[in-house]
């Protein structure tokens, strides 16, 4: 389903009625934040971040309006979806006087919404720059995250290219706001060029969608978040010391294919796996959604969670990692019957 209506405004109500769920100005040591829950309070949480300039309904509602993930992970768990500062419906812009956040402060505010909402340990889910954020966090306080699921995560410091790249297109957001080389720029981060169409073919639904919501977004709280992650640091021995199960979803077509794949090898081979996705972009969540669903539902079996067509299923069942059966994380049984997947399996049972 796509990301909104491909034509005029979007409406911030009908925003909040389609995805049903409640936001939360959730007060952190470092500025207050939106988070929007969804689902049963007693179940398991599963916490969400979104990429640059995107929010939970412009980055997951093609996953979580996939009948088939959303029986798989609404069953489960209580999604709260976390958004960047400013990045939710009607934000005002951030005062400038308030400072840029690091990215460190930025994971020390999803502790902060961990604490408000009482929770103890959750399952993580974030795509590219909201990926980064939420791995540090886990490596910050990983008694608290039982998995990790990240779609085309970064994970190295940028390279001199891409942070003068950055820094170009942030000098272009903050004077321009959010022009047209803004969006040529997002969208082709996020989306393959299958889907952004050309002379020939028309840009997809998707695409359409989200140049309008991009519209919605302020740019000098885009711009923020932009100067966050350009400034992030190196997690790469961090990720030696994660014991968490992790998940890596990417498109081949990403343009941070290689950094996915960097950031696999240097996981615990015992506790990662990796799935490319065949022509497809960053935002797998919104281009092919349906890919995410049988990798997703074997990583969940070995937490105890299953669909709710399983009658030995248990929604509240403790997230305490046990043992995956090997064919079910064979690259034979998930390459036949996820065809357009590309699957390296690293997880050691």
């Amino acid at each position: 389903m796509a990301m909104g209506e491909s034509s005029g405004s979007v409406s911030v109500d009908v925003e909040r009625i389609s995805f049903g769920g409640k936001e939360h100005h959730v007060p952190t040591n470092h500025g207050p934040i939106s988070v929007v829950v969804y689902g049963d309070l007693e179940k398991p949480a599963l916490v969400t971040y979104p990429d640059v300039a995107l929010n939970y309904m412009s980055c997951y509602q093609g996953l979580f309006f996939c009948p088939e993930a959303a029986s798989l992970l609404l069953y489960n768990f209580c999604i709260y979806h976390i958004n960047p500062p400013g990045h939710e419906f009607g934000a005002a812009p951030i005062s400038s006087d308030d400072p840029v956040l690091s990215v460190d402060q930025l994971a020390d505010q999803v502790a902060d919404v961990l604490d408000f909402f009482g929770l103890n340990t959750v399952m993580c889910l974030g795509v590219t720059a909201g990926a980064y954020i939420l791995t540090l966090f886990a490596s910050k306080y990983r008694e608290r995250v039982h998995g990790l699921i990240l779609v085309s995560p970064l994970c190295k410091a940028p390279s001199w290219k891409e942070w003068l790249y950055n820094k170009v297109m942030s000098n272009f957001l903050y004077f321009y706001g959010m022009c047209g080389l803004i969006k040529e720029w997002l969208i082709q981060r996020y989306f393959s060029k299958e889907v952004r169409g050309s002379f020939q073919v028309p840009e997809s639904d998707i695409v359409q969608a989200c140049r309008s919501l991009l519209d919605d977004r302020q740019s000098v709280n885009i711009w923020r978040f932009l100067e966050s992650i350009n400034e992030r640091p190196d997690l790469t021995e961090a990720l030696k010391k994660l014991q968490c199960r992790t998940l890596i979803f990417v498109g081949e077509n990403s343009p941070f294919h290689s950094d996915a794949v960097y950031m696999a090898t240097k996981m615990n081979r015992k506790f990662s796996a990796l799935v490319e996705v065949q022509a497809c972009g960053s935002l797998v969540t919104e281009e092919q959604p349906h890919a995410m669903l049988l990798p997703l539902e074997y990583f969940l079996v070995g937490y105890g969670l299953y669909r709710p067509s399983r009658p030995s299923c248990s929604p509240r069942s403790p997230l305490s990692p046990s043992c995956i059966s090997p064919e079910l994380l064979s690259p034979e049984s998930m390459g036949v019957k996820l065809k357009p997947i590309k699957t390296r399996i690293t997880l050691e049972v």
